[in-house]
Order: C-alpha cells, then sequence, then structure tokens
C-alpha cells in the first residue's frame, strides 16, 4: 500500500540530490528526513542519481568504497561500508590545479587506485584471485563535498550522495599488485610539506584487499560484476583532511607512489 508515496520519496529525494552534487547546495529550505529510508532505499535513489548524470553526459567508470576504516567511521559516526560509483569526467591525471572553493567543505583522503583488468564476481573470492585481477596500483587522492544535510548523520544519506564523492585524482606511478602487502603501506597526508596524518593499510577494513572483496560480494549480490577496466578505490585508513585554504597537497603511500594536487582559490 505504501509503495507508491514510498518510490515518489525515492525519486523526490533522487532530484535533490542530483541537485546537490552540482549545486552545492540543498534545493529546498526542508532538509532531508531520512530516518525511515532502507539501506536498500538509499542504493535506489543512488542508482536513479547515477542514471540521471549518464544521461548529463557523465560516465561509469568505476566504484569506490567508503566508511572503511576506524577513523572514518569515527568521524562520520557511522558503522558499516557502503559502495558508490565514480564518473568522467571527475576522475583526473595527477598535475592539474584545483580551485577548492569549487568543492562544499573540501575535504580530501589518499587512496589505492586499483585498475581492475578481469571481470570480478563471485560471493569469497581469494587474496590471489583478487591480486590477480589488478592490473597495477596507483596513488590517488579522493576529494569530498564534506556536506551531511540530515540530522543526524546517517548511512543512508552518505549512501544516497554517493558517498559525498566529488572527484579524484590519480597519480603517475603505476606498481605491481604482488609487490604489495596490502597491509603495513603507510598512508601519509602532507599540507605544504607538513605532516597532517598517517595510518596503515591494515586500518582499512583490515586491508584493502577485503574492501575489493567487499565489492565484490555486494554487486554479485545484486547480479553484477566488477567489470575489467574499472577503476576501483578501497577507502583510506584516515579521517578526511579539510581544504580550507590554497594548499599545496601531497600524499604518500609506501610502496606506491606519492601524488600532488595544488588547491588553490580565485
Amino acid at each position: 500500500m505504501m509503495r507508491g508515496p514510498k518510490n515518489k520519496l525515492i525519486n523526490e529525494l533522487a532530484k535533490r540530490f542530483y541537485h546537490t552534487f552540482y549545486q552545492n547546495c540543498w534545493p529546498t529550505k526542508q532538509k532531508p528526513d531520512l530516518r525511515e529510508l532502507s539501506i536498500d532505499q538509499s542504493y535506489q535513489v543512488q542508482d536513479i542519481v547515477t542514471n540521471m548524470r549518464i544521461e548529463k553526459g557523465e560516465q561509469v567508470i568505476g566504484f569506490k568504497v567508503g566508511c572503511t576504516s576506524h577513523a572514518i567511521r569515527s568521524q562520520f559516526r557511522l558503522n558499516d561500508p557502503i559502495c558508490a560509483r565514480l564518473f568522467l569526467p571527475h576522475v583526473i591525471s595527477e598535475g592539474i590545479r584545483l580551485n577548492w572553493k569549487n568543492y562544499l567543505n573540501c575535504a580530501i583522503e589518499p587512496e589505492m587506485v586499483f585498475k581492475i583488468d578481469k571481470d570480478l564476481s563471485g560471493e569469497n573470492l581469494s587474496d590471489d584471485q583478487l591480486i590477480s585481477a589488478i592490473k597495477y596500483v596507483s596513488p590517488g587522492l579522493e576529494i569530498h563535498n564534506f556536506k551531511f544535510w540530515a540530522t543526524p548523520n546517517s548511512l543512508s544519506e552518505l549512501i544516497c550522495s554517493g558517498g559525498i564523492h566529488a572527484a579524484l585524482i590519480i597519480g603517475k606511478q603505476k606498481v605491481s599488485a604482488q609487490r604489495l602487502s596490502f597491509q603495513q603501506e603507510n598512508f601519509q597526508v602532507f599540507k605544504d610539506n607538513i605532516l597532517i596524518t598517517q595510518a596503515t593499510a591494515d586500518q582499512i577494513m583490515g586491508g584493502p584487499l577485503h574492501a575489493l572483496r567487499w565489492l565484490v560480494r555486494f554487486l554479485s549480490q545484486k547480479g553484477e560484476i566488477l567489470k575489467s577496466g574499472s577503476w576501483v578505490i578501497p577507502g583510506s585508513p584516515v579521517e578526511l583532511v579539510p581544504i580550507k585554504m590554497d594548499t599545496l597537497l601531497r600524499i604518500e603511500i609506501d610502496g606506491v607512489g606519492s601524488c600532488v594536487t595544488q588547491f588553490y582559490s580565485d
């Protein structure tokens, strides 16, 4: 009996989250009430927003796994991982200066970036199966619109918003997954050459491969596969780092490399 009203709510929320991504503001005076929205319904909102962005001319080229570390979960006050899509033209090669004022409460986190070159599906893939499907690993910098519109913070909003993901910068280095432990690699974030935060890869759900395995399982349960050619970012071991002024931002990941971006303002 409630299917009609609930579908209407899902469609209206999708339109508003779509608007918010491009306009950096909530389109109505009334903030969203997501307390009655289930996780499945939240992913329905995300799917509709994805289709709207594709109709706009964007292209899905991979996935992110979010809310994977204790640091992020504490910062968001949430407990479970989520996944969302990565879109062109919002995946950028290292070397482009970015205006931090173009983002809403701009914040960043360091990422291992996986280039997948085999289709992946299944419930419990082994580490060897996952590693053999990674063509190479690059250092990356994920940019967020760090804003929750509903109170309190909720997993539903994180899903609806596509993981508050705004863009991904991919560094130039490409290293073999076979060379990495996916456990002890240290992630560091520097602002103007000053170390801001650091943590090791095992803080990402026990290791980034666990996040990749979770993503493949999640997609398989929906009848989808992780396609060859996709980019995947499995999450960060550190909290989001705010960018509130012009900054030379550098991330370094042991065994993977570094990624540098100049954030400026007009």
